[in-house]
């Protein structure tokens, strides 16, 4: 069984493939692995320069610089510093065949079909002679790899780099801000007036009765205390319905609560019409805020 089985060069940037040595055999494992190197190619930009990945009898090693990466399947049995020599002779050929102007400009994949055959004839030298073929000795490389060993990684790691790259790992939810809710409703605008409007009868209410609170009856306090909370509970509920938060639904019934129970003590300095509108509105906006949902990944794509 050969020791080098399928050689292939990608551009990092986007893992467009750029040449490829040819594959006659039908072994499983290796074709397993060439459906791997395609993965692999998608998240090079997540990768660390040199890796290598472990298989049963079968290892992916690769290797990237200035823009493009050189990937290589062997069979377990081959040394690192053999497999890596291999993507250094790689390398070298590959950038006094192009340069990086022509790598940049390719828009399709394979333009390089005529470096297969270099590609051919470097492998079949390996496979042969077991050892580097160019200017790169394995002496140098096995230093290089001692002061700079490569990581091994699984197939895990790289879908999740994979995943990382393309957006569709499952992250920590981010911040409310940062969060993108549906449009804002008709009925939400009217919702945020109106508590707005409430807020600021609370607080007008509550910086009056402060004066006489200090001057004259100091158990007026408690009053003052509500109607400020009250406001707070509003502004809150503006902000709630605003921006993504997490615990929506808590916070949404907590700040409900409080109001109700705020406006029940002042009862007495407020109406029963007074006091129907400010619970109201309350309910009003705790119910639109829990009905606010986040868009769909899909609908924000393009943000």
């Amino acid at each position: 069984m050969a020791l080098i089985l399928f050689a292939f060069v990608v551009r990092v940037r986007d893992g467009l493939p750029l040449s490829a040595s040819t594959d006659f055999q039908h072994n499983r494992e290796l074709q397993e692995r060439k459906q791997q190197l395609k993965v692999i190619s998608k998240s090079l930009n997540l990768l660390p320069e040199r890796g290598t990945i472990k298989g049963h009898e079968l290892h992916i090693y690769f290797l990237s610089s200035e823009g493009v990466a050189y990937l290589m399947v062997c069979a377990c049995s081959i040394p690192a510093a053999v497999a890596f020599c291999f993507l250094e002779d790689l390398r070298w050929e590959f950038t006094a065949s192009f340069d990086n102007s022509a790598v940049t400009l390719a828009t399709r994949p394979y333009p390089f079909l005529e470096f297969d055959s270099v590609i051919q004839k470097l492998q079949q030298h390996y496979n042969q002679s077991g050892g580097p073929s160019l200017g790169v000795t394995l002496a140098e490389v096995q230093e290089e790899l001692r002061a700079s060993p490569p990581q091994i990684l699984t197939m895990e790691d790289v879908q999740l780099s994979n995943g990382a790259a393309n957006g569709h790992i499952e992250q920590p939810a981010p911040s409310g801000q940062n969060q993108r809710l549906e449009p804002v409703s008709a009925p939400g605008i009217l919702s945020l007036v109106l508590n707005i409007m409430c807020a600021a009868l609370n607080l007008i209410r509550g910086v009056h009765l402060i004066e006489y609170t200090f001057q004259d009856d100091y158990e007026g306090i408690w009053n003052v205390v509500a109607f400020l909370l009250a406001f707070v509970c509003c502004v809150c509920q503006c902000h709630l319905y605003l921006f993504h938060s997490s615990l929506k639904k808590l916070k949404s019934f907590t700040l409900l609560t409080i109001i109700i129970l705020c406006n029940t003590f002042l009862f007495g300095l407020r109406n029963v019409w007074q006091l129907a509108f400010h619970m109201s509105v309350a309910c009003l906006s705790t119910l639109l805020c829990l009905n606010r949902k986040l868009l769909d990944r899909s609908s924000d794509c393009g943000v």
